[in-house]
């Protein structure tokens, strides 16, 4: 196949959120695993401070030795016009006249936590008139947000734990009530709660509080995230997760097979450092359940997938409590995808291998229409 003919795709990774990291660490497996035969990739890389750049060729997007990737300035900066008839993008140097860089096919936008995956990008590139896959603007930004993916799956008959929102003016000037607010989760009688930025991803700010005296500095180091901040009712039960992908040819979405996050070392919960760089952690791909607990979990996730109205791809985490009840935990409309994730495990042991999905991903993407749908 002519280099001419493939399809142009632009894998956008890194970003301004916190999760800047882990998006490079994503987009790296992911482009390793593109069939260069079928499509041509052009790396995007948006570094801390918001700047779109064409990367260096050499740009380890690996975590080596503790040490995270990062995007940086360097490279031609890069812009999208605003043109539904382009589709294009533009190196723009300072002092020089902007280079036409080609037509794009579809973008995979690899970016995790706000300005990213959070309906941002999302409608950018829907002004742009670009095919991406994934969630649409709704679908993303209500992901993101604890809260209202909270509020729409009650609303849709959907179980969620008990939780508490701490929007910046509260926490500001009412403290005292939200504090009362969170004692009655369970607090107040030496349950822990769960402290979380309401709108980051992978674990990040996120404290386990079993003590009144430590909630100030709990909350606070969440804010360093996020102003906005959710207080989640510990939930005693198992971690379940499960895939869920677009259905084909406007099928119904399909389930991937459950897993189980399996912790050792002395975790208190699958934070940050036991998701990516101890090791510790393992997946159990099915858990240890009956087959009808297994189908209720797959069940589960597709509803929680089309109550959000997501597209393309989603991971529905759960807790499995030990009377047998499924609580919904939160969505990822953009889950991780390094060798160490749970969704691209958790459709290879259902069928679809790393590539397969990648390649599944992409012609989802490309078969849908820009603008409203």
């Amino acid at each position: 196949m002519s280099q001419a003919s493939k399809i142009r795709v632009a894998v956008v990774f890194g970003g301004r959120s916190s999760e800047h990291a882990i998006s490079c660490v994503t987009a790296g497996a992911v482009m390793a695993a593109i069939d260069r035969d079928r499509y041509e990739v052009v790396p995007i890389g948006i570094a801390r401070d918001g700047r779109w750049v064409l990367p260096p060729a050499d740009l380890r997007l690996v975590i080596e030795d503790g040490r995270l990737p990062e995007v940086t300035g360097s490279g031609g900066v890069l812009a999208l016009p605003f043109d539904p008839d382009s589709r294009g993008l533009l190196v723009v140097e300072q002092g020089t006249v902007p280079e036409r860089l080609g037509d794009v096919d579809v973008v995979l936008p690899l970016l995790h936590g706000p300005y990213g995956e959070d309906g941002t990008l999302q409608g950018l590139l829907d002004l742009a008139g670009v095919r991406y896959v994934g969630a649409g603007v709704l679908a993303s930004a209500v992901g993101m947000d604890k809260e209202f993916m909270k509020l729409l799956w009650q609303a849709r008959g959907l179980p969620v734990g008990p939780y508490v929102v701490v929007g910046d003016r509260e926490w500001r000037r009412e403290r005292k009530r939200k504090i009362d607010e969170i004692k009655e989760l369970g607090l107040a009688s030496g349950r822990a709660v769960f402290v979380k930025p309401a709108r980051a991803g992978s674990s990040m700010g996120i404290s386990r509080v079993t003590d009144e005296t430590d909630l100030d500095a709990a909350v606070e180091q969440a804010r360093e995230h996020d102003p906005k901040v959710i207080v989640e009712a510990a939930v005693e039960g198992r971690e379940i997760e499960c895939g869920v992908l677009q259905g084909v040819d406007d099928g119904p979405a399909e389930a991937s097979l459950p897993a189980e996050v399996l912790m050792a070392g002395g975790h208190d919960f699958y934070d940050f450092e036991t998701k990516y760089l101890d090791g510790t952690t393992s997946m159990a791909i099915p858990p240890d359940l009956p087959p009808a607990a297994i189908e209720e979990i797959r069940r589960i996730a597709v509803q929680a997938f089309d109550a959000l109205d997501c597209e393309g791809l989603a991971r529905v985490d759960f807790f499995l409590t030990p009377d047998g009840r499924w609580i919904l935990n939160e969505i990822n409309t953009m889950p991780g995808f390094t060798p160490a994730s749970a969704f691209p495990q958790m459709w290879a042991a259902t069928g679809l291998d790393y590539p397969a999905l990648v390649d599944r991903l992409i012609q989802t993407a490309l078969r849908r229409s820009t603008g409203l749908r």
